[in-house]
């Protein structure tokens, strides 16, 4: 884990201020040993709004995912961290992609009974859709692919053995 990460995880605001003014460390580096996130996974999950912000300003991508295709949207909706998903959807962040199950982050808030970020989401994801077809229209655009979980679930589906029916 990261200085970076670290300071993300724990809401050190100043600190991780300080690293990414300093461009000590990249906003989108992966942790392999948790999973993959990013320093916004984790400030997203722990609920530091302010440091999700400073993260986005700095470069760091909300459409990054995990190893399992989580957003920082999913780790916000599994914890209820209504306000962070208010600024991703602000932000214009992917707040309605699906994980590796097929999981949106808003089946994962009513999964673990955030109704108000489920009533939430709800909204924003029509709202989402509909800015994601104005910005194709518009020829905006838009950041919310991640390369390179993209190939590799394409690797894995291309890779997967057989199973015989039985």
């Amino acid at each position: 884990m990261s200085e970076l990460h670290q300071a993300a995880a724990a809401g050190d605001f100043n600190q991780v201020e300080e690293l990414l003014r300093q461009n000590k460390c990249d906003p989108n580096q992966r942790d392999v040993d948790w999973s993959s996130k990013t320093p916004l996974h984790w400030a997203a999950a722990k609920g530091h709004t302010e440091t999700a912000r400073i993260l986005i300003e700095h470069g760091a991508r909300p459409c990054l995912r995990t190893e399992y295709g989580w957003t920082a949207a999913h780790f916000a909706a599994e914890f209820g961290r209504l306000a962070v998903l208010r600024l991703l959807h602000s932000l214009h962040a992917p707040i309605d992609k699906k994980d590796f199950c097929g999981d949106k982050p808003v089946r994962i808030a009513e999964i673990y009974g955030h109704m108000d970020c489920v009533g939430f989401l709800k909204k924003a994801e029509a709202e989402c859709q509909a800015y994601r077809l104005t910005a194709s229209q518009k020829g905006i655009t838009l950041d919310d692919t991640d390369e390179e979980w993209a190939e590799q679930g394409k690797e894995n589906k291309d890779n997967r053995i057989p199973q015989n029916n039985m």
